[in-house]
């Protein structure tokens, strides 16, 4: 019994002192518009003794190996869908950080001592986070890699001996559809593997019913001031849930119009009337809970996870009561906006949120229902302009809504190679500047496309001044492309990858760092296409035009022209034939007579 207790202490102790390697948490933030921003974020790490030796705890072997194989040090990842509403919901979450455009997004800081061998490393990286992630990542090809100077920074501690044979490479998928097949393997590089804690609200039909959502992977090296380095993985999931649609039973899949006794008016309007009703805003005063809103229950907390790190987080008034399962406790945080909940490790965890109601002694004093979301540091639209199939142009507006405070960012578009732009067109204006406008840019980087080998990367250093919105355009060529290089949804259009801002503050040194990263939409170009019939027309006439003159040239060439008296003696087959014949001919002598015969027995009756 000793000795087994001895097993038990040997075992169970060094996963104690290993359980602050990992935390999870998840974030619930009310939005405006009737809707709700979900983060959750998992988080551990892993010392670099520990990984060089291959002793992995709770860092995921099948990342680690890729890493190690590809001899990559740090690295991101991102799957993203739909588009954020900055001028409802406000600023980014985490700042913007764990986001990416719509579709596939990775970059990765790779050690090698030449370009070619950096890109060797990239497709094997690449080729292997395709099978792990079941991605359409080896799609990531020259074309749409890019190897970008100014735009990103590392979020990892580098040492300096292996900066100068490190190479940032970045590639971009923006057409690749993130669907279930990427949140599974995803939910399998946890430590719980989505069975306990706030992994199992995740579901992919809700994650994927969102009005948008991203999910991230982010692997950096970490050195603190005191302790060993590690090499620490970050994986984010962000989603803005519609409150009135996430509530729709799963026995009714299909959104249907509420009936005319159940729709909300704003009785306030002059022209409201049994027949005409103006719906009032259904973004103020919700109530939602975890079962209505994620279709479960939260099953406990990961064994794992480090206990001093709340589970779960509410971003809500002091003012709003919130109802919890029994044993959770709840701590609310001295800013009088957010509270968190710490569970027990086997309890089934709800929360609700109800209707926010006047308080009976200050009836007069509004309730404070959500907090107020902040205002980003810079909006931006980006979009197409131009008509035909031949050029066209790009138009992104740039607004600064700070009144006292100017913006400096860069701006890195990855465009592909069928979109030749023009260098010289490149003009950045101030809206209502009617005079020469301020050197608005400031530095410009710019690597342009070979046809079918790479894309077109430009990087603009611009500078915004306050309460102002500047207006940036260029121009571009379209190519066209041969008919084998089109895909089956030609007409559809081809998907250019959204642009990346990456917002710079100054410290105390006068050096820029990036606080604050955003990107815009994604657009759709339509190229000059060719009638695809055209070719198959060519294909079965000129098939048919062969056919004809090999089979007449053939049976000139093999067959013999001779009179009928001079044609060989009766063949096998003529033999064949005649012998049948007679047979027939016998049966059918035979039937004859047997038919006289009944003839005359019926004659000699009758007489």
């Amino acid at each position: 019994m000793r000795r087994l207790l001895s097993f038990l202490l040997l075992f169970v102790v060094p996963l104690f002192a290993h359980a602050s390697d990992y935390h999870e948490q998840l974030v619930l933030r009310p939005l405006p518009l009737s809707t709700l921003l979900a983060s959750f974020n998992f988080r551990s790490n892993i010392s670099f003794s520990a990984f060089e030796a291959h002793n992995f705890r709770l860092f995921p072997r099948s990342l680690g190996q890729i890493l190690q194989h590809a001899n990559t040090h740090e690295l991101h990842l991102r799957f993203s869908l739909g588009r954020w509403d900055a001028h409802s919901w406000g600023a980014r979450p985490w700042d913007g950080a764990r986001e990416g455009g719509t579709g596939v997004e990775l970059w990765a800081w790779l050690e090698a001592e030449t370009d070619e061998e950096a890109n060797r490393k990239w497709r094997t990286l690449t080729n292997a986070l395709s099978g792990l992630f079941c991605a359409s990542l080896n799609f990531i090809d020259e074309t749409r890699t890019t190897r970008p100077v100014m735009s990103f920074q590392p979020e990892g501690n580098h040492p300096n001996s292996t900066t100068e044979n490190t190479h940032l490479l970045y590639g971009v998928l923006p057409h690749e559809v993130v669907c279930t097949e990427n949140l599974t393997p995803f939910l399998k590089l946890l430590p719980c593997k989505g069975k306990v804690g706030i992994a199992t609200l995740l579901d992919g039909h809700k994650l994927f019913d969102a009005s948008w959502q991203s999910m991230a992977i982010d692997v950096r090296p970490r050195c603190p001031e005191s302790g060993e380095c590690v090499l620490e993985i970050e994986q984010t999931i962000d989603m803005v849930l519609d409150i009135d649609r996430s509530k729709r039973p799963r026995d009714n899949p299909i959104p249907r119009p509420p009936p005319g006794h159940e729709l909300k008016c704003n009785t306030s309007k002059e022209y409201y009337s049994d027949n005409t009703c103006y719906p009032t805003d259904h973004a103020t005063n919700q109530d939602f809970s975890l079962s209505q809103i994620f279709g479960k229950l939260m099953k406990g907390t990961c064994p794992l996870a480090d206990p001093n790190v709340p589970p779960v987080c509410l971003e809500i008034p002091d003012s709003r009561n919130v109802y919890t399962t029994q044993g959770a406790q709840e701590k609310k945080n001295p800013d009088g906006k957010s509270r968190c909940f710490e569970i027990g490790p086997d309890t089934d965890f709800e929360l609700v949120v109800p209707r926010a109601e006047k308080n009976e002694e200050t009836p007069d004093v509004a309730v404070e229902e959500i907090v107020t979301p902040e205002t980003p540091l810079l909006y931006a639209e980006r979009s197409f302009t131009g008509h035909g199939q031949e050029r066209g142009g790009v138009q992104t507006i740039l607004r600064n809504p700070s009144p006292d405070t100017e913006v400096e960012f860069i701006y890195m578009e990855t465009l592909p190679w069928f979109m030749r732009i023009y260098l010289h067109t490149i003009e950045a204006r101030i809206e209502g500047d009617t005079g020469k406008s301020p050197s608005l840019i400031q530095e410009t980087y710019y690597r342009p496309a070979v046809d079918r080998a790479r894309g077109t990367q430009l990087e603009l250093r611009m500078r915004i001044p306050p309460a102002s919105t500047v207006f940036l355009t260029y121009d571009f060529e379209k190519s066209i492309l041969r008919y084998t290089e089109y895909p089956p949804d030609a007409n559809r259009g081809f998907d250019v990858a959204a642009a990346v801002i990456t917002i710079l503050n100054p410290d105390q040194n006068g050096t820029n760092f990036a606080v604050y990263n955003l990107r815009t939409t994604s657009l759709l170009c339509s190229l000059p296409t060719p009638d695809f019939s055209m070719p198959y027309n060519v294909i079965i006439f000129t098939s048919t035009a062969i056919a004809l003159a090999f089979g007449g040239m053939f049976n000139i060439l093999v067959r013999r022209f001779v009179a009928a008296d001079e044609g060989p003696e009766m063949g096998l087959a003529a033999r064949v034939k005649e012998r049948i014949g007679a047979k027939f001919g016998w049966i059918a002598e035979l039937v004859g007579k047997k038919g006289k015969g009944e003839e005359k027995t019926g004659e000699e009756k009758k007489g």
